[in-house]
């Protein structure tokens, strides 16, 4: 094996909850009355920390509303985290890459109480090592989760691939010097990812599959 730790992206990238996300924040915006972004803005915020998120999504949100804004993108998410499948595909990979003796971890823009509400609603939970959120650490781009589970698994930079849907998940990558691997079925365009230069950019789980059989 190249790897020993192939770390996942969650939203976008073993859950198809991309467009559940956007939505959930164009209608918080719209109950507190502020601009609602377009849905390409909205995506492209999905992964990062909840105060940079909400930066870029909502500009002219006043960090005194920070809490309020939160609370009502909760409500409109958990109105529709009942509809949030994994991708076709993401179970038996894992079960394959454990089955193969592959660490697993996850590295999300989530909150803890998020991943693991999520993780528990799939059932994917037995199947990772570990796992580190954006409130229990520095959020992404920054290399802190990266190199956290590196520390914890007593892991080495050459040991880890990253595997995730926006450049935020490239761009910590590249910051903790681990290889990546892009997939462009989540947030993120494909024309967004490949300008960071990730081994590779796929388009499906198949093609994930296939790629690390050959490469991982």
């Amino acid at each position: 094996m190249r790897y020993r730790l192939i770390v996942f992206d969650w939203d976008g990238t073993l859950l198809d909850s991309t467009a559940g996300i956007a939505v959930a924040i164009q209608e918080a915006a719209r109950d507190l009355g502020l601009p609602v972004p377009s849905r390409e803005a909205a995506s492209h915020v999905i992964g990062l920390g909840l105060q940079d998120a909400l930066r870029g999504a909502v500009p002219s949100l006043p960090e005194a509303r920070y809490r309020e804004f939160s609370e009502a993108y909760r409500r409109h998410f958990l109105a529709r985290q009942a509809d949030m499948e994994l991708f076709p595909g993401v179970r038996e990979l894992l079960d394959e890459l454990r089955a193969a003796e592959y660490r697993l971890a996850v590295a999300t823009g989530k909150s803890r109480r998020g991943l693991d509400q999520a993780l528990k609603m799939t059932g994917l939970e037995p199947l990772f090592h570990a796992t580190r959120c954006a409130d229990e650490t520095q959020p992404k781009p920054h290399p802190a989760m990266l190199l956290e589970l590196m520390e914890e698994l007593s892991l080495a930079q050459r040991d880890l691939l990253m595997i995730g849907d926006t450049s935020h998940d490239l761009g910590m990558a590249r910051s903790a010097g681990v290889d990546a691997v892009a997939v462009a079925y989540g947030a993120h365009p494909s024309a967004s990812l490949q300008s960071w230069e990730p081994r590779a950019c796929v388009h499906s789980i198949d093609e994930l599959r296939q790629w690390l059989a050959k490469n991982a």
